[in-house]
């Protein structure tokens, strides 16, 4: 699905323990959301399968390989170059390590790629940033948020992810070519579950995110296609309204 399309702005999760289970999800979605995320459970137990089956099922849909790469340089640089070998469009790396991982990261991504800096996960609020032992001039999570936005950026990434609440500071310091990919969205009618900073999909797209992830409300849903189509349509009020804006 082409990113011009509201739908195509949609990033799903699978989130699911086995490849039938993803599959049937990809066959289901395909067309109304425009990418796959691939996470840390469905990686570990069926591997690069779940790559190859998805872009047989869906070849027009983006794949996301949200791995969140996080160790030495040297390490990561040897990861993301087996990841580059996969045909991914984007994967993931944290930025808390700093400039030295996030150069190694883009360097073995060689281009081919999108590199996205993960700033701060969108289940941690300020008292856990505190809890963690972030200094106390970045426990305003959007104030940590752009500091390792600029880390990500001077190290060659591609765009960050952040919570929607964010991403327009993000977007207006950056400017239209960085990516930004806003998980934790909820429409208002969802439950929020283990996130605590969450926005709607009208509030994401309309503040700057350019793809949310958008998990449970699709997968949980009675009919998860007219879920999709349900924030499709959000998604496209919001474009629209920018542009009139």
């Amino acid at each position: 699905m082409e990113k011009s399309k509201p739908g195509g702005s949609i990033v799903f999760p699978l989130d699911l323990p086995s490849l039938t289970e993803a599959l049937r999800f990809v066959r289901l979605l395909k067309g109304h959301v425009g990418v796959f995320k691939v996470g840390l459970e469905l990686f570990v137990s069926e591997g690069q399968a779940v790559i190859e089956e998805i872009k047989k099922i869906a070849p027009e849909a983006k794949i996301f390989l949200d791995l969140k790469f996080h160790d030495i340089p040297a390490t990561v640089k040897g990861a993301m170059r087996s990841a580059a070998a996969l045909g991914v469009d984007f994967v993931t790396v944290h930025c808390d390590e700093g400039s030295a991982l996030l150069e190694a990261v883009v360097e073995g991504a060689g281009g081919s790629v999108k590199v996205l800096g993960v700033t701060v996960l969108t289940s941690l609020a300020e008292e856990d940033l505190l809890d963690i032992g972030i200094d106390e001039k970045y426990k305003d999570p959007k104030t940590l948020v752009l500091h390792r936005s600029r880390l990500a950026r001077l190290a060659g990434c591609a765009g960050v992810v952040c919570s929607g609440l964010e991403a327009g500071a993000v977007r207006e310091e950056f400017g239209t070519k960085f990516l930004v990919v806003t998980p934790g969205v909820r429409r208002s009618k969802d439950a929020v579950g283990d996130q605590k900073r969450v926005v709607t999909p009208y509030d994401a797209i309309k503040g700057g995110a350019d793809y949310i992830v958008v998990g449970r409300p699709i997968r949980e849903a009675k009919d998860p296609v007219e879920a999709a189509d349900e924030i499709a349509g959000e998604i496209e009020r919001a474009l629209s309204e920018k542009k009139t804006g």
